[in-house]
């Protein structure tokens, strides 16, 4: 019968981009809860139902959008989720089974650049919440002469945050489950605590000023919110479910997986749509600060160990993206360690740290930008992986499909590769930039009017190009019955004792 206990973490993780072995399997569905709760517990979700109505909608669509669109993102994460425990891989080695050894690396490239950028943001929002109470609780030596945290505050806590993720990450798959756990449950009760002070500063008179949005313009809230939140992470989701026994039943992946990424960020969203219906100015102070504007709202008793809190659950996010760019990176033959990985991650994220620290005027445009470009290739990758699922289902989930051209594998699947160019040269012509930059690039199948509107603001490119994608591909795949190959050999795997979840 398969282990269900987690063992005792004592050693780094071996296990890179290989199949998880039978023998290592562990563990029950529910162990994947606090590992999305943690990551998702951030005050930053405040703010990201401050951004869904900012769309142009009223208080209780801008909640049901936001909602609705996590729900429906954060359930096709769980739905990839389940290749882990069936496979054994992380997402991104799984996806040569859709894309081919080499064709993989486009996608996983883009995937890489997605899981630095959530990193570099978070461990710098992480390093300027630290700073900030340095600031303030020690003016002289951390605070300027506006009182704002000074360069040495910040580079002292960037580097205590970057440490700490790293060593975690370093360790591994058992480190994080347990660390995450009592992340989950610290972050989890200090929320509620703040949920409960910042209640007060809501301006319930003015919630019901703002008027019903267009339907559009509902929708374009609801891809919003799948953008923020659950299309970012769909590369993720295998990476922590494959140590699961190899039965585990696949709804108990995909309802903790979605469960435990919608919880916090559903009830954060309610919060940020009050704050910002009652409250334009908090709105857009939090959308160009959002820690800064709301830990404003606190006492300072309050003000110090939350800080601390909001610090560390950002370090939570930030070590489950420095494990799985590791594997990322892994995935695109780099010829190094698991631990190395974390010396060129430290490099780049360094970089792009410096970027959005020192050089970025504005929070909210930086982070839209990275979100809506990334979203595009990430999207279109996840559709097309979901339908491959039918596919690599029928051939028994044969882990030789992800092995080089000669050995189990292809080099390169042309109908998903097509598909994925073709929907991502759709989607960032649908997309817009806050970016003055990035701007430049994008956007270029829309008319000026449509820039400015529900369209364009709302990044509707996004779910256009995953559909189109997924769309081209099983046309190319099921409807034509297109194959690199033709025909590939089942593997069977013994019948295992099936998990006591």
């Amino acid at each position: 019968m398969a282990d269900t206990s987690t063992p005792v973490v004592s050693a780094v993780e071996q296990n890179g981009v290989n199949p998880v072995p039978d023998a290592e399997r562990h563990g029950t569905p529910g162990g994947l809860f606090p590992v999305w709760f943690s990551w998702n517990v951030s005050i930053l979700g405040v703010s990201l139902g401050i951004y869904v109505f900012g769309v142009g909608l009223s208080a209780w669509q801008a909640i049901l959008a936001g909602i609705l669109g996590y729900v429906l993102s954060s359930t096709l994460v769980g739905i990839l989720a389940v290749g882990g425990p069936r496979t054994g891989l992380p997402t991104l080695t799984q996806t040569r089974s859709a894309f081919g050894f080499h064709g993989n690396k486009f996608p996983t490239f883009f995937a890489y650049l997605s899981n630095v950028g959530w990193k570099v943001t978070l461990i710098t929002l992480a390093s300027t919440s630290g700073a900030s109470l340095l600031a303030r609780l020690w003016p002289g030596p951390f605070a300027d002469g506006n009182g704002e945290a000074t360069v040495p505050a910040i580079v002292l806590w960037f580097v205590a945050v970057l440490v700490v993720s790293v060593t975690v990450a370093v360790y591994g798959h058992q480190m994080i489950l347990k660390v995450e756990k009592w992340i989950a449950w610290l972050t989890g009760v200090m929320t509620v605590v703040f949920i409960g002070m910042v209640v007060p500063h809501i301006r319930w008179d003015g919630i019901g000023n703002a008027p019903n949005g267009s339907l559009s313009a509902f929708v374009g809230g609801v891809i919003l919110a799948m953008t923020m939140v659950g299309i970012g992470f769909l590369h993720y989701g295998g990476d922590f479910a494959r140590y699961l026994p190899r039965t585990t039943k696949a709804r108990s992946v995909i309802a903790w997986t979605t469960f435990g990424i919608v919880l916090p960020v559903a009830v954060l969203l309610v919060l940020g749509v009050l704050l910002a219906a009652g409250d334009s100015d908090l709105g857009t102070a939090a959308a160009n600060n959002p820690i800064g504007a709301l830990t404003d709202l606190l006492p300072l008793w309050f003000f110090i160990p939350f800080t601390i809190v909001i610090v560390i659950s950002l370090v939570a996010a930030a070590i489950t993206g420095l494990y799985s760019s590791g594997l990322a990176l892994l995935a695109l033959g780099v010829p190094v360690s698991r631990a190395g990985t974390t010396v060129i991650n430290m490099v780049i994220i360094s970089a792009g740290s410096f970027y959005l620290l020192f050089l970025s005027d504005s929070f909210l445009a930086t982070f839209q930008a990275f979100l809506a470009l990334i979203a595009v290739v990430m999207g279109t990758m996840g559709g097309i992986q979901l339908l491959d699922f039918i596919r690599q289902r029928r051939l028994g989930w044969n882990v030789e499909l992800a092995k080089r051209a000669g050995e189990g594998g292809r080099s390169g699947r042309w109908t998903a590769l097509v598909s994925l160019a073709v929907a991502t040269v759709i989607g960032l012509g649908l997309v817009t930039s806050s970016d003055p930059n990035l701007a430049k690039v994008v956007g270029f199948l829309l008319s000026d009017s449509a820039k400015k509107g529900v369209v364009g603001s709302t990044n509707m490119g996004v779910l256009i190009a995953m559909t189109v994608g997924a769309a081209m591909y099983a046309f190319l795949t099921f409807v034509l019955k297109i194959d690199p190959k033709g025909t590939y050999a089942v593997r069977r795997e013994p019948e295992l004792a099936r998990s006591s979840s």
